[in-house]
């Protein structure tokens, strides 16, 4: 039997689960144009720094064909980085062994403070060996596009944000206030800055530029919205996001974020290990017999962990079947109809019941994020793991 142990952040460790024999390994520090390369024989010894070779494909073959001779068995592994995957894939496609590790999760000397390429691939080697990295999970190509369509979009939010933070400075710093509604950038706000006029020319001309900016980003966060409803609906993953759907408070973008970025559900053993990968569970720091506990870890895959926390907002509301949501609901099992209701009115129950003792909003909606990481996972269960 393998005992999951939950690790803030990281991906599921087995105990107990019987790993392959490797004669060798190897550490890779990469960067954009070199990759140094440091060998740690299984049999212990000394770790070896073999130099550095080009990030190519033709120059990573031949490094392990060099290793091979002998019948050697490798296992590579290197950092997670903005290099991404490419060398995970290229060498799991020849049947070799890879890991590609959590940097933060790293071990490192207190005292340490040299840095260079030649260190870091000897540590990663050393480590490697001794099974003291954390490797983190990789997408396959089918849900990294699906990522950077999702991620791409939440860029484009921010400069929309951005931008409309911008505009709103500059009429500020002018004097120039919208009094005709609550809120801004309706189509009454808008229609109020057509009327807005500056004594000087130039600034008539930033004026208009910034409200183009505003309305050109707008436009985009609009065309990405459109690129994610129809690349969903087309994926592999459809009914695992029609299936969180059923969820109060995750909308097809939520769901869509939340496949793309965790993945297969079902690779988690229990529900505290979720809740631990997004960082939501209280941070610790306990000695002897005293114990104490903090803010949440804030570890892991923080895009999901703003998606919970945003949807756990909805849940101040009563529990309540509107239409919209039951037509979503109804798309999906009874079982997973089931799970969401009980998510909601559990949820919405818990949101009353920590109000009342007094916590403060922010603090009750992170804890019920905590809980609904742990529906989502129960309704991960129902769905068959999906192959890209």
């Amino acid at each position: 039997t393998l005992e999951v142990l939950p690790t803030a952040g990281a991906e599921p460790k087995l105990r107990g689960q019987v790993m392959k024999e490797f004669s060798k390994y190897v550490g890779l520090d990469v960067h954009k144009e070199t990759i140094a390369v440091s060998v740690a024989d299984a049999n212990g010894g000394e770790v070896r720094y073999l130099g550095e070779i080009a990030n190519t494909v033709e120059a990573l073959d031949k490094l392990v064909r060099q290793l091979k001779k002998g019948g050697a068995e490798l296992s590579f592994c290197y950092e997670a980085g903005p290099c991404g995957y490419g060398i995970h894939r290229q060498l799991t496609a020849k049947g070799l062994d890879c890991q590609v590790v959590a940097p933060s999760l790293i071990p490192r000397k207190a005292g340490d403070r040299v840095k260079t390429d030649r260190r870091d691939s000897l540590s990663l080697a050393r480590l490697h060996r001794a099974g003291e990295l954390t490797a983190v999970w990789v997408p396959d190509a089918a849900q990294e596009a699906l990522r950077d369509l999702t991620r791409a979009r939440e860029d484009m939010k921010h400069m929309q944000l951005l931008a409309k933070q911008r505009l709103l400075a500059f009429l500020l710093r002018h004097g120039k206030k919208y009094s005709g509604g609550a809120s801004n950038w309706t189509q009454a706000h808008f229609r109020w800055m057509e009327t807005v006029k500056f004594d000087e020319p130039v600034q008539q001309i930033v004026f208009q530029e910034y409200i183009d900016t505003v309305k050109a980003m707008t436009k985009r966060v609009g065309v990405f919205d459109e690129h994610i409803e129809r690349t969903a609906a087309e994926s592999v993953f459809w009914p695992v996001i029609e299936g969180l759907m059923a969820l109060r408070g995750v909308s097809l973008l939520a769901a869509t974020i939340i496949v793309a970025e965790i993945g297969d559900l079902r690779r988690f053993a229990g529900a505290p290990q979720l809740m631990a990968y997004l960082g939501v569970i209280p941070s610790e720091h306990s000695s002897g017999g005293t114990k104490r506990r903090g803010g949440i870890t804030k570890t892991g895959n923080g895009h999901v962990r703003r998606i919970l926390i945003e949807a756990a907002w909805t849940y101040r509301f009563p529990a309540r079947k509107t239409a919209h949501l039951q037509r979503r609901a109804e798309r999906t099992s009874e079982e997973i109809q089931d799970i969401a209701w009980k998510a909601q009115t559990r949820l919405c129950s818990r949101y009353r019941t920590l109000q009342a003792r007094g916590k403060l909003k922010v603090q009750t909606c992170t804890a019920l994020a905590r809980e609904l990481a742990g529906f989502i996972w129960a309704i991960g269960q129902q769905l068959p793991q999906v192959q890209a």
